[in-house]
């Protein structure tokens, strides 16, 4: 299990752990239901599916609205694979639907009741129990680098020279989403002046990134090799891509797993300030 960016391995795939906690909060939520409402043959799937719906849309108008000029197009609305969403806006959408239900459904009262104070209480205990176990503040780690010309780098010696916050995108040529949020990524490196972007690779050789950067006519500062995967290890990153967020202290300040746009990367950076 991955604490720090709060994902697991499920075969050739990473996984977020919120993700699953939420599912198995759900099932909980829908046994407890079905418990509860079996005598009177009250059946409430529906109702906490719909709320589930209610809560993810939400939650995403809500991201979208708050982060509007990140966003370019109306298909990238729609592309939740870069995870921007707003979770206490979402569960007040499903909160409000909820308290509709439980006011014009009597009938579903006790059982939804049941599910809703399960599905609460489980969340509640495995999410707060990896809150607790995450680690706050994890320095940047000195693993050594290697530049493309086999020249030996660290990031705090980096980080010391530039005084700079620092963002470590950890990636690899052959991983689609990495590929996706690469000029994105190299749009904001060059914008951003006042924050160190790091193009970390996993495990290829210089000729299998100079192919790519040729290819995709990319212009990258501070790309660097983690040929043996050490600088993942360390940081505890199972799947690709991972950033990670590190303040002008070099303490670590926010993660995410998975593909960004320049919307989540947008609500990252503003954490940094």
């Amino acid at each position: 299990m991955n604490l720090l960016d709060r994902s697991i391995v499920l075969g050739p795939m990473g996984v977020s752990l919120g993700h699953l906690l939420l599912a198995l909060a759900m099932l909980v939520a829908l046994m407890a239901g079905a418990w509860v409402g079996r005598k009177r043959q009250v059946h409430i799937g529906d109702s906490l599916f719909n709320a589930l719906l209610i809560g993810v849309i939400g939650a995403r108008i809500i991201f979208i609205a708050r982060y509007w000029d990140s966003y370019d197009s109306l298909w990238s609305w729609f592309d939740i694979r870069d995870r921007g969403f707003e979770p206490l806006a979402g569960l007040a959408f499903a909160l409000i639907y909820l308290g509709w239900r439980l006011w014009r459904h009597p009938d579903e009262r006790r059982p939804l009741g049941a599910a809703m104070i399960s599905g609460a209480l489980v969340w509640s205990l495995t999410a707060g129990a990896l809150v607790l176990m995450t680690p706050r503040g994890a320095p940047l780690p000195a693993t050594p680098l290697t530049t493309l010309d086999s020249s030996e780098v660290m990031l705090p010696s980096i980080q010391n020279e530039t005084g700079q916050p620092m963002v470590v995108n950890l990636w690899a040529s052959w991983c689609p989403p990495c590929r996706r949020e690469m000029p994105m990524l190299e749009q904001a490196q060059q914008q951003l002046g006042d924050i160190t972007f790091v193009f970390v690779n996993q495990g290829e050789s210089p000729s299998a990134l100079a192919t790519f950067l040729e290819q995709e006519s990319l212009n990258l500062q501070h790309l660097y090799r983690d040929p043996n995967m050490t600088f993942g290890q360390q940081v505890g990153a199972v799947a690709m891509p991972t950033t990670l967020y590190y303040d002008a202290d070099g303490n670590l300040v926010d993660t995410h797993f998975g593909e960004l746009s320049r919307a989540t990367l947008d609500r990252s950076l503003e954490r940094l300030q």
